[in-house]
């Protein structure tokens, strides 16, 4: 789920494969639908918005990347190339021209759960199946891009977080159930000068039942 950059619309994505998108009204009290868009052949995992409100960006199940003009209608752009240099209000989706770099050679496509672009749009963090935290610079379009890698979790990494000013990155476990808390310092990412360098508290969000 994610709401356009001016508030007017939601977008939730589906297991039915379709995104819908709702009007929203009465500051947020009611929602009615404006549209449904249709054209991926497997769940919807990931949704951005651009900037201007009028197109959305989406990643499905089966790792298919598509872009829908809002505005138009829920109209699937069937040329990828036009919105390569797209500005984006988000970026969440972990498969698109401005993260290609973020996939390490021999991928299979699940190694990357999550990712999380900064507000300063200069950083965007990473969370992998290998129980790791990376931070690349953003954009990083090139394959093979250079990262700093952080542990902490105990199994795989669901998702990342920044905070609204960019001073904590957030990390959420699997199986340990972990929430990290990482304190962003100077220093690090290529130009970005931006890098969490220390898991600064870890709480247990759903503890192991106990053994029967």
């Amino acid at each position: 789920m994610r709401y356009s950059p001016d508030g007017r619309f939601l977008a939730v994505g589906s297991h039915d494969n379709f995104i819908y998108i709702y009007n929203v009204t009465e500051s947020g009290r009611r929602y009615s639908r404006f549209g449904r868009c249709n054209g991926h052949s497997s769940f919807i995992t990931h949704l951005d918005w651009s900037k201007d409100g009028c197109y959305i960006m989406s990643n499905s199940g089966d790792y298919e990347i598509l872009y829908w003009d809002i505005a138009g209608g829920c109209k699937l752009l069937r040329n990828r190339f036009e919105s390569k240099d797209r500005e984006w209000a988000s970026f969440t989706c972990v498969l698109g021209f401005h993260v290609i770099g973020v996939w390490m050679e021999g991928s299979d496509g699940t190694d990357i759960n999550a990712l999380c672009r900064s507000h300063s749009e200069r950083v965007v963090a990473v969370a992998d199946d290998f129980c790791k935290v990376h931070l690349f610079q953003y954009p990083c379009p090139k394959p093979k891009a250079p990262s700093h890698k952080y542990e902490g979790h105990g199994s795989h990494v669901t998702n990342v977080c920044f905070t609204h000013n960019d001073s904590h990155l957030l990390s959420i476990g699997g199986k340990d159930t972990c929430i990290l808390q990482w304190k962003v310092t100077r220093g690090g990412v290529g130009e970005s000068k931006e890098m969490p360098a220390s898991a600064s508290s870890t709480s247990t969000s759903s503890p192991e039942p106990p053994a029967s």
